[in-house]
């Protein structure tokens, strides 16, 4: 029986466990956000071949919010595909990440895909993978962990409702745009070394519970480095500079980028 916070796959031959995330559909501007989602579609129509699951591990979106009867216009290309996908029977993981945990029960609602907001345990075989967006985790960024659990406040997810979409979104997209996806610098250009709080996160883990690998999104730089002398920490990087996705096909995980032939 599989147990709350825990996630059971049977990996057949020739099969594969995808994991993206950071895609950040709506930013910078429609026209590039519509040719990123156009890119994503091609990536989902190759790894649906062997996929035994697919993980889009958090800010799918550069912002979303579900009202209960509107959702954000746009992306229904990506939203099509996932359709598609979870209709075909191919098992579909969703986790919320720091620009759209606003989600709440469409995706479940309408397409029977599971929607996650802590890291969970992917079982595997005797293989043991920890997967979270990230946000939030390890040392530091007290700022984002205060407003985290101002977001969501259910008093403040209610207030949030009363504005109208047009005027709600607009907000939101306002403040999303601050992003560091939007912004160049050093953080997002090369590991930090002990600076890395997700790294520092896995290994504190690490010493009271051993994972075979850590995947997480958020840090928006592709990295795969050891934790301890058993383990990795792989971040998915993110998808407008990148296109880097995780796969893991039941003996090794593998830190790819997504590169077509046009």
């Amino acid at each position: 029986m599989q147990k709350k916070g825990e996630i059971s796959i049977q990996l057949e031959a020739n099969q594969k466990l995808y994991f993206a995330s950071d895609f950040h559909l709506g930013t910078p501007t429609k026209e590039a956000s519509r040719e990123r989602e156009l890119k994503i579609i091609r990536w989902l129509d190759v790894v649906k071949k062997d996929a035994a699951a697919i993980f889009l591990v958090g800010d799918l979106f550069d912002f979303w919010h579900e009202y209960k009867t509107v959702i954000p216009k746009g992306f229904i290309r990506f939203q099509g595909k996932l359709a598609e996908l979870a209709d075909a029977g191919i098992p579909l993981y969703i986790f919320t990440g720091n620009h759209d945990m606003w989600m709440f029960g469409y995706y479940t609602d309408e397409l029977g895909i599971p929607l996650f907001r802590t890291p969970q345990k992917v079982l595997v075989g005797n293989k043991k993978i920890l997967v979270g967006h990230g946000d939030g985790l390890g040392p530091g960024d007290r700022m984002y962990k205060f407003l985290k659990k101002v977001f969501e406040n259910k008093l403040c997810q209610w207030a949030f409702r009363q504005i109208h979409p047009d005027v709600g979104i607009r907000i939101a997209n306002m403040w999303s745009s601050k992003s560091r996806l939007n912004s160049s610098n050093d953080e997002t250009s090369k590991f930090l070394g002990e600076g890395e709080w997700l790294w520092s996160y896995a290994n504190e883990v690490e010493q009271k519970e051993h994972y075979d690998c850590y995947i997480f999104g958020h840090r928006h730089l592709p990295i795969d480095v050891a934790v301890g002398e058993n383990s990795r920490y792989i971040n998915l990087g993110e998808w407008i500079n990148y296109f880097t996705y995780a796969t893991f096909d039941g003996k090794e995980f593998v830190l790819e980028k997504f590169e077509e032939n046009n």
